[in-house]
């Protein structure tokens, strides 16, 4: 699995240039085109009467778009990189997978999507609803929640969170293409108590003897690609443990897969990763289960 096409997603306020540029580390594992996509939501030029659209307004909107998306492409283009642009009018969500099934990227970045609590409640968020229409990665990317500037590379601390399902795999193929970024990656398998008080005592040492080993057998895969790589067994709540792995091993990025589900049960139970993306202060990858 490799990225060699980007989709950058910007409504500008939530991601700027430094953000794409803290993702440059890409490069030494095959980037080398960067394709941007901004939509103008259809309310920000519309008539307060609703008699159509402003032209005016949007052109305008337009021509503000088109003079960064020119600016952040000339320095991309010193760089030796190619560079696409897409600037649209509507839904965000149906112009993010429209454009990367014409660009046919390999990752799609974007920041997380904001929606009031009642929309949230009865439609989902957009970020669970891009996952289940693209099988692409998505990397959502919350770097303004604390500062208002880029951090480090995000690929050179990863914290690899495994369930052991199918798509574990996908997200094992991809976190190994991205070696040449990666200096160190903290692999993690959550164990929930409910499973475990379940068990004997003798069951419980056999299960996390069990987990211990094929974190084991993971870990040499990546020292065999010399990646720092060390395995990590904890028992709770899974997205807690996650996210107290990230803080105690200082994580720069959280890596995980999602489950395919139908939309009923992914609206109304909801996922660990759709949960991560939408809260976790971290940039969260997500690599979607095949099919989805």
């Amino acid at each position: 699995m490799k990225i060699n096409t980007m989709l950058f997603v910007s409504e500008f306020e939530e991601l700027w240039f430094d953000a794409l540029q803290s993702l440059m580390g890409l490069r030494k594992c095959g980037l080398n085109h960067v394709v941007f996509l901004h939509v103008i939501k259809r309310e920000k030029v519309a008539m307060r009467r609703g008699t159509g659209f402003l032209k005016q307004e949007e052109v305008k909107l337009k021509e503000i778009a088109d003079i960064r998306f020119i600016d952040w492409a000339e320095t991309l283009f010193e760089e030796g990189m190619e560079v696409g642009a897409h600037i649209a009018i509507g839904n965000v969500l149906p112009k993010i997978i429209s454009v990367s099934e014409i660009e046919n990227v390999d990752l799609i970045v974007t920041a997380r999507i904001e929606r009031g609590k009642f929309e949230e409640l009865y439609a989902g968020s957009e970020i669970s609803e891009l996952l289940r229409r693209t099988s692409k990665p998505v990397l959502v990317y919350n770097y303004l929640s604390q500062s208002s500037k880029a951090g480090d590379d995000p690929f050179e601390r990863l914290l690899l969170a495994l369930d052991w399902s199918v798509s574990s795999e996908r997200v094992l193929d991809l976190v190994l293409a991205l070696s040449g970024a990666t200096k160190r990656v903290e692999i993690v398998h959550v164990l929930s108590e409910k499973e475990v008080g379940k068990l004997s005592k003798m069951e419980a040492h056999k299960l996390e003897r069990e987990n211990k080993k094929r974190l084991d057998d993971v870990c040499d895969i990546f020292v065999k690609e010399r990646i720092d790589a060390r395995p990590h067994l904890y028992i709770g709540q899974t997205e807690e443990q996650i996210k107290k792995a990230a803080t105690e091993h200082k994580s720069s990025m959280i890596v995980l897969g999602t489950r395919k589900k139908s939309i009923w049960k992914e609206k109304w139970v909801g996922s660990i990763a759709h949960s991560l993306a939408e809260n976790s202060e971290l940039p969260v990858l997500i690599i979607p289960a095949e099919g989805s």
